[in-house]
């Protein structure tokens, strides 16, 4: 995490701050990404993470942003698509949901993988899998208590659109972006962390 890193966070986080939809949707969505920031401030000497790593969690950081100003069921270029390919939802919550799984996957091999956590590595997909399910069904059921805290305002944070199937189709979008990041990223991911030693 360098000065440029920070620069664009919080560029974004201003424009994202700036007259969004709802106020309080706009702070549930952008908490995440608040939180890994100080997360990722507080523990940057003691253990440095790759440049993929954070790089990958600016993105996921600037996706929750873009979420937060518009809600998820209103960002306006995925208002294009849906007309344009007379689909029945907004579904730029999928792509939230898709880095959900990505971008933990990359975190939870780092993690993994700098503290020895396993003895044998042909095990290290299968346990950043599961650690990326957890953490999406995790964020579902954060997203079930506020919804029932919150009442009035939950339909613009839960983003389902009247789609029976969202929790559970958020959480294939979680896996299989998890299966992803590991199939398309990880020999670049050892060399990154290789250069780190």
């Amino acid at each position: 995490m360098n000065k440029s890193w920070l620069v664009v966070f919080f560029v974004v986080l201003l424009w994202s701050a700036i007259n969004p939809k709802d106020y309080l949707t706009w702070m549930l969505e952008i908490a995440p990404a608040i939180i890994a920031l100080i997360v990722l401030v507080a523990t940057r000497k003691q253990f440095q993470l790759t440049t993929l790593a954070y790089s990958l969690i600016l993105i996921h950081s600037i996706i929750l942003m873009i979420g937060g100003h518009y809600t998820y069921a209103e960002v306006p270029l995925f208002d294009v698509l849906k007309d344009a390919l007379n689909l029945e939802r907004n579904n730029y919550d999928k792509i939230g949901h898709f880095a959900q799984g990505f971008v933990p996957a990359i975190i939870a091999r780092e993690v993994i993988i700098k503290n020895h956590v396993l003895n044998n590595n042909n095990w290290l997909g299968f346990f950043v899998v599961c650690i990326c399910l957890a953490i999406s069904a995790f964020y579902e059921l954060v997203e079930w208590w506020v919804a029932l805290l919150i009442k009035s305002n939950a339909d613009a944070f839960l983003g389902t659109q009247g789609y029976v199937w969202d929790t559970q189709s958020d959480m294939a979008y979680a896996l299989s972006g998890a299966v992803a990041a590991l199939a398309s990223l990880s020999r670049i991911h050892d060399r990154q962390i290789g250069r780190l030693k």
